[in-house]
């Protein structure tokens, strides 16, 4: 690779790229940067709604340590980043408001700081596209405010490519730990992922074999990884026996191509499990299917400009990242490849400029009404289903709110335990606890709940046609919403 570690500046005098990193943010591509960040997060505010309740994963997240609900059942396969990203307003805090508001200022933050670790590889309008590029995707913009880890890992797995592809300094070794440790925090298998290319440069490539990035990249991931792994022996029985409960919870990893089940996402579908039924309409996936030949074009104007790592390791990155999710887990949901595409934002971007700059005036200008046209077509792809995905999912939470404050009208009220239908997030809106007997997150029996019934309301809840539980059968049913709730005779 003729772009390394102690060529990457000459070869960005070479390219149009800056010629030194500086530090303060007084230069134009900052302001450009900025902008983007800015823009990012006023857009999470008003597409987004920040009235949006929370849902079932983040209920379980924002449990661990909202004073709002007792803490719902953590199953193997999560990570405490996410309680510890939030405890700044949800410890003190039950505003739904107030926190997506903070996760959508912080998401945006995170985005400014991921595209900064990237100066001096790149031209300042490439990291402004490419910012832009990722920003505007619905699956980003839907997640950013959101109480959930695939938004972190991916702009963690974004400043820490950078951080490596950077000269020597200070910065970048602190940059790339403090990443990898985000990264680990938020979910330690998507770290070592979207990692492991960088990895096998730092170790088998001579010219890139150095020990200061190496130790910051594996430091980081260790230390990232150290409470899941002293939580896996205090509570899992250890890490292989947690690693593999989290496969079985997500239906036992192995060869399970699930790359049509990812296309079926992305015309909203936040998880698709069991994912059935036809593809999206083409104009919705198109930019999806074009992204492999977008990043192939990439790498051949990287190879031809003579600096190819600088997009070839980003491109094995997202690659990385993307495989588990494509091949081996046999469901989807979209935002599960957030990491792969901040990863190939990068270079589409830096083809998309180069596009746009080809020689010729009738070339560019032709050249720049086709990238312009097909941007447009994108974007407006890209706000359909955001506004789709963002309606249902607010009229879903909005039932499970009205659904809440008929339970309570019937007296189940904290101290209160739910089980049954929807039983996670519905604890957490209604201040109770929550159990389960069976299913991946079991953590209880059916003694123990006819036991709590003595001490506190409970409640089993079942969905319209359904049959309550056998302990629950002689319980008084209720009509809560739309649901039917079998109440426990009072303590």
């Amino acid at each position: 690779m003729s772009d390394s570690p102690r060529t990457t500046l000459t070869g960005a005098r070479r390219t149009g790229s800056p010629a030194h990193d500086r530090s303060g943010w007084s230069s134009r591509g900052d302001a450009g940067l900025l902008a983007v960040a800015a823009a990012f997060t006023l857009a999470q505010l008003l597409l987004v709604r920040p009235g949006m309740g929370l849902g079932w994963d983040e209920s379980v997240y924002v449990s661990q340590v909202s004073p709002h609900a007792p803490a719902a059942f953590f199953s193997a396969p999560r990570a405490r980043g996410v309680p510890l990203l939030v405890a700044p307003v949800a410890a003190w805090s039950s505003s739904v408001v107030l926190l997506r508001t903070y996760l959508a200022v912080l998401s945006g933050l995170g985005l400014l700081l991921a595209l900064r670790a990237w100066r001096g590889l790149f031209p300042a309008r490439v990291l402004t596209t490419a910012g832009a590029l990722f920003a505007t995707l619905w699956v980003t913009l839907f997640y950013g405010p959101q109480a959930m880890p695939n938004y972190w890992v991916a702009v963690g797995a974004l400043a820490a490519t950078g951080c490596v592809l950077r000269p020597r300094s200070r910065t970048a070794l602190w940059g790339l730990a403090l990443s990898a440790a985000l990264m680990a925090w938020m979910r330690p298998a998507d770290a070592v992922w979207a990692t492991l290319p960088l990895l096998v440069l730092l170790v088998g490539v001579r010219r890139w074999r150095r020990p200061a990035p190496l130790l910051a990249l594996v430091g980081g991931l260790v230390l990232g990884a150290a409470e899941w792994v002293i939580e896996a022996y205090l509570s899992y029985g250890g890490p292989a026996r947690r690693l593999s409960d989290a496969s079985r919870i997500q239906g036992g990893l192995g060869w399970n191509p699930a790359v049509a089940d990812q296309a079926r996402a992305l015309a909203g579908r936040t998880l698709c499990r069991p994912c059935t039924g036809d593809l999206p309409a083409l104009v919705l996936t198109l930019w999806w299917w074009t992204l492999p030949l977008l990043a192939a074009g990439a790498a051949v104007v990287a190879v031809r400009a003579r600096r190819p790592a600088r997009t070839l390791v980003p491109l094995a990155c997202a690659a990385s990242a993307a495989f588990p999710y494509l091949f081996l887990i046999g469901y989807a949901a979209p935002r599960f490849l957030l990491p792969a595409y901040a990863l190939l934002a990068v270079p589409v971007a830096d083809l998309l400029v180069h596009a746009v700059r080809a020689p010729g005036r009738v070339r560019r200008r032709l050249t720049a009404a086709l990238v312009t046209l097909a941007l447009a077509a994108h974007l407006s792809a890209q706000f359909v289903v955001l506004a789709h995905t963002v309606r249902r999912t607010t009229a879903a939470h909005r039932e499970w709110a009205r659904t809440a404050a008929a339970l309570h009208r019937l007296g189940v009220t904290p101290p209160c335990l739910l089980t049954g239908h929807d039983y996670v997030p519905l604890a957490y809106y209604t201040g109770c606890a929550s159990a389960a007997t069976g299913g991946h997150d079991a953590n209880t029996t059916a003694a123990a709940i006819g036991r709590a019934a003595r001490s506190r309301s409970v409640a089993a809840l079942v969905p319209p046609g359904g049959t309550p539980p056998a302990y629950a059968r002689s319980w008084t049913p209720a009509r809560a919403g739309a649901l039917l709730a079998y109440l426990a005779p009072g303590p």
